[in-house]
């Protein structure tokens, strides 16, 4: 069995709970074309990975570029769409991003949900729980057959590989290949990825209530069932942040983010996480609104997302307080904790990189 992956290292102090007492802090590549510029920073600041979401192109594009720049930090996808893809095409592209960054790259995956997956593009849709276990199973068996030189012999319910010849078999140098981290909204997900994957990314979209009273509960059942331990496996913490270095940026930052919770609130799969705080009604109405053919039902949603709601899904704190502030949301349990796109003063982001990394709760430029 793979074991959880540091820089390729083991880890060799941890809590009581079984979790790595060192923190790791990432960030996100945003804009392609900025790709290099954003890799540099993210190293000057200290930052441990820097990742790529599948949104508007192919994050292993990104990761490709963004390895020519980012020296010994971990890389990645925080995610790429699994089923838009086969468990071979994305062991190719995986492997090589591996082989191309000495072990440093990491794979993170996603299902997206049905219309986009069938309708964007054009790819089947049916049971995405059991089709991700599955997935995984697949994309482990390639590897290992390319690296134990054996027969490729993986016959599922929704793939099957059974032909590998010798001259479709990359070279591998890398000892062990890359870990594969999913990403989680529902119990069912982080069960899967605590049973056959190496990590699960919780999704921005939850709050510590439902993580403690769900999500957690569902990975320790997925660790059980894969006979792992906690040590085993990576939790990078979700979650929204509201920051501003002045009061004009605060305010547009937390509307930004009050949008995003209208959102992401308003997808029926993710209705649980009202439930665990007795608002299932409010996601109701959210989707009943993102229906609606009104050009202002948007508008209209993130104005349904109250103060008190906001302070549910997001951190909010002045720059030289993010670093205590998120680790008193996220450090009792997550092994890392992403940050979004930087902006503001780079001295303040690297103070808040060391606070994190340190697991110190004072403010950054507290005396």
């Amino acid at each position: 069995m793979r074991q959880r992956d540091d820089h390729r290292g083991l880890i060799s102090e941890s809590d009581e709970s079984g979790r790595s007492n060192a923190l790791k802090v990432d960030t996100h590549l945003s804009d392609l074309g900025h790709t290099a510029e954003s890799t540099l920073l993210a190293q000057q600041l200290g930052f441990d990975g820097i990742f790529a979401a599948e949104v508007t192109g192919d994050p292993f594009v990104a990761c490709a570029v963004s390895s020519q720049y980012s020296g010994d930090m971990d890389l990645g996808t925080k995610i790429a769409v699994a089923f838009a893809r086969t468990p071979m095409t994305l062991a190719y592209a995986a492997h090589e991003l591996g082989e191309l960054t000495a072990g440093r790259f990491h794979l993170g995956l996603g299902t997206q949900i049905r219309a986009h997956i069938t309708r964007r593009f054009s790819m089947p849709w049916s049971k995405p729980t059991a089709r991700m276990r599955e997935f995984v199973l697949a994309t482990t068996a390639i590897w290992d057959s390319w690296r134990e030189d054996t027969p490729l012999a993986f016959s599922g319910e929704f793939y099957e590989h059974s032909l590998m010849t010798e001259y479709f078999v990359p070279h591998t140098r890398t000892p062990a290949p890359p870990p594969i981290w999913l990403a989680a909204v529902g119990p069912r997900m982080a069960e899967v990825s605590a049973e056959v994957g190496d990590g699960i990314v919780l999704h921005g979209f939850w709050t510590r209530g439902y993580l403690d009273a769900v999500m957690m509960p569902a990975i320790e059942r997925g660790l059980a069932a894969g006979g792992r331990k906690r040590d085993d496996f990576t939790i990078t913490a979700g979650g929204f942040l509201v920051t501003g270095a002045t009061e004009e940026e605060l305010v547009k930052n937390r509307e930004q983010v009050r949008y995003q919770v209208a959102f992401y609130g308003s997808t029926r799969s993710y209705r649980p996480v009202w439930e665990a705080h007795d608002l299932g009604d409010l996601g109701d109405r959210l989707h009943a609104l993102s229906v609606e053919k009104s050009k202002d039902r948007w508008s209209r949603m993130t104005k349904l997302i109250g103060d008190d709601v906001l302070e549910l899904f997001a951190v909010e704190a002045e720059p030289q307080e993010v670093g205590s502030a998120m680790l008193a949301r996220h450090g009792d349990y997550a092994d890392r904790i992403s940050l979004p796109h930087l902006v503001g003063d780079p001295d303040v982001w690297a103070k808040t990189i060391a606070t994190i990394k340190a697991g110190d709760t004072t403010p950054t430029g507290a005396v």
